[in-house]
């Protein structure tokens, strides 16, 4: 009876399953939806969404592969991810491509490959590996803690001069999963202590040295001839100091909007330097309990980045309150299952593993429906297996695989352990 469940067949936990099959169909029809902005320039109405789909599919058929790679393998698959993380990582600070003044892709073949994505996972699997190892009755060896940060250090703080929001919410994952894996508490609470430290004086120098670039928009109209005559000149004269702090202008402006909390008349309110954040709300504002229907908004004409940064103000939109409560109920199941079946494995290694992919995908998505909201500054964090994106909707559609590999595992060990003579004797007797 067991082998004809829904859950066999599809080799895996099935809430799982449900979990990812109610994500991907959001998707289809949130980023058919959104990309009105895109359809008007290429002039094909469905090739943003059919594009998405594509990338989905092919998400698809990698987890189907690695849904079918037994956890063990995984191991051996870790220096060899670390070492390709932290090369592409490198190589994408010399000559990565650059985009909205940020460079973060390397083309490889044509196509553009996010190698953050690639880290992310890689740092996951090499602290799962860590924790798992140095395990005692007491918790976790001291010295778990100096390895995790020895690896984890140089990728964080080569993925934070390009995309400080995901060097953020990645190290935020490798401390939750140092509490999971039962490192000892002191050292976690001085890591947290230098962080916040860190964190202030960092955000100290982007005050001091960054430019709010909305404020000196009077300028521009002066200045533009110039600029535009020594636009090259500038490009060759940056130094590696340049290199390193030219995000600062960007993250300035985003901590300016953020704090600057003065009431702003409706008549008053700039839509010009503010048109992410006042589309957005206004995208959640016309909402109601059930929203306006699929393909219905108004504001993704109006809102960039709607099909992606934003997307979760279009289902806001579009499926009201509702909705929103329908997705946000999702990830949190995601992350819940993932507990239960991590719960259940025999071995520490699976269940730190998949508890890090699902806090990795649960909390970049509460991230961006914070962001949505109002509720946290502007980022570019898409929203996870959603939002419309390459490279990161295949990486996250490997997570899942990943987590559906070892619920298979966890399960099959369930029933063996349940059909053993040693189980059915305890039972009986």
């Amino acid at each position: 009876m067991n082998e004809n469940t829904i859950s066999n067949k599809l080799k895996g936990d099935g809430i799982i399953w449900m979990v990812f099959f109610f994500l991907c169909i959001i998707s289809i029809i949130e980023v058919y939806s959104a990309s009105s902005g895109l359809t008007y320039k290429g002039g094909y109405y469905w090739g943003p969404a059919l594009k998405h789909t594509s990338f989905l599919l092919i998400g698809v058929c990698f987890m189907v592969v690695v849904m079918n790679i037994k956890c063990k393998y995984f191991k051996i698959i870790t220096p060899f991810a670390l070492l390709l993380s932290f090369i592409m990582l490198i190589m994408v600070l010399i000559s990565g491509q650059s985009t909205n003044d940020a460079s973060r892709w390397l083309s490889l073949f044509g196509i553009q490959f996010q190698p953050s994505e690639l880290a992310k996972g890689s740092l996951i699997l090499a602290e799962a590996q860590i924790l798992s190892a140095m395990q005692t009755k007491d918790g976790a060896d001291p010295r778990a803690f100096k390895f995790i940060l020895s690896i984890s250090i140089p990728i964080i703080m080569l993925i934070f001069f390009e995309n400080f929001s995901t060097a953020f919410l990645l190290g935020a994952v490798v401390v939750m999963m140092m509490v999971i894996g039962r490192v000892p508490g002191k050292l976690i609470g001085r890591l947290v202590g230098i962080v916040f430290l860190a964190g202030a004086l960092a955000v100290s120098a982007v005050m001091i040295f960054g430019t709010d670039k909305a404020k000196e928009t009077q300028n521009k109209a002066n200045t533009v001839l110039v600029e535009h005559a020594d636009n090259n000149a500038k490009k060759k004269e940056k130094s590696a100091i340049d290199k390193l702090t030219h995000r600062f202008d960007t993250w300035k402006t985003r901590i300016d909007k953020f704090i600057d909390n003065e009431y702003v008349a409706p008549n008053d309110y700039d839509l010009d330097n503010d048109a992410q954040v006042a589309h957005a709300n206004i995208a959640i504002v016309s909402s109601n309990i059930v929203g306006k229907g699929p393909g219905n908004s108004v504001e993704r004409d109006f809102l960039s980045q709607a099909f992606s940064d934003f997307i979760y103000a279009i289902v806001i939109e579009e499926m009201g309150i509702l909705g929103a409560f329908v997705v946000c109920m999702l990830y949190i199941i995601l992350l819940f299952r993932t507990a239960i079946i991590a719960n259940r494995c025999a071995n520490t290694f699976p269940a730190l593993l998949i508890m890090g992919f699902a806090l990795l995908l649960v909390t970049q998505a509460m991230f961006n429906m914070a962001v949505a909201v109002g509720l946290a500054p502007v980022t570019g964090q898409p929203l996870p297996l959603i939002s419309k994106g390459g490279t990161s909707t295949i990486m996250n559609c490997v997570y899942i695989g990943i987590i559906l590999s070892v619920s298979y595992s966890a399960k099959k060990n369930d029933s063996t352990e349940s059909s053993s003579p040693a189980t059915v004797k305890a039972k009986t007797a």
